[in-house]
């Protein structure tokens, strides 16, 4: 017996409201062993070499056409020869709030409460895209393999499952970039939060995004 993509949800979904009722309320709260990680993007320091996102598409195949991070080059701020340009990465802010999370039909997209990371689990995934149009950010997209719904999950599955770094903080070349527990007063950082001013991106949506960043100092930090 054959059913339609929509009935597969319903019916999926139904599913995962009487089963995975107590998996969905572990899942909302903030964290299990106080590890919460998150991500510092340090304008100040980044050049554009884009060694994050090769580093990023190489560790994690990330197939062509398709990317899980984006680093952004603005307009030219100034006049030549003294001219200046911000970078911004665009990637998943694994969001504490995250809108993904809460529009998924099956339980395939999900914060994980034992790290704060935001994955999505395909074998969950059906590729309604409810996911990619609830993200005010715009970084998630399908999968041209798995058709499932994909984006940055921290190396999560790669690096970190070796005890490493993301693959784009371990490439970066002028340290811009700073990884760990945020639950952790003494990581580095939580002190280089303490340290530096920083800017969340669109954080009045009230998301609670986990990717912070050190704003370039030429120009206006656009939100």
């Amino acid at each position: 017996m054959s059913c339609s993509r929509r009935q597969l949800i319903t019916r999926m979904g139904a599913l995962i409201a009487i089963s995975g009722a107590a998996g969905q309320i572990v899942a909302k709260t903030l964290n299990i062993n106080g590890v919460r990680y998150g991500m510092i993007h340090d304008e100040s320091l980044c050049i554009g070499c884009t060694a994050c996102m090769d580093a990023c598409r190489e560790v994690n195949k990330v197939p062509e056409g398709v990317s899980r991070l984006t680093i952004i080059r603005s307009e030219p701020i100034g006049e030549f020869p003294d001219v200046k340009y911000r970078f911004f990465r665009h990637s998943c802010q694994h969001c504490d709030a995250a809108p993904c999370v809460e529009v998924c039909p099956t339980g395939a997209s999900y914060r994980d409460a034992a790290n704060g990371i935001v994955d999505v689990n395909p074998d969950l995934c059906v590729g309604c895209q409810y996911c990619i149009a609830a993200c005010p950010y715009r970084v998630r997209f399908i999968h041209p393999e798995s058709k499932t719904a994909d984006k940055c999950d921290f190396c999560r599955k790669t690096n970190l499952r070796q005890g490493k770094l993301p693959a784009c903080v371990e490439s970066c070349p002028t340290k811009a970039l700073t990884f760990g527990n945020l639950d952790d007063p003494n990581s580095e950082i939580s002190r280089l939060l303490q340290q530096k001013a920083t800017y969340r991106f669109k954080l009045a949506l009230g998301t609670k995004p986990k990717v912070y960043r050190i704003p370039f100092k030429y120009g206006e930090v656009s939100q």
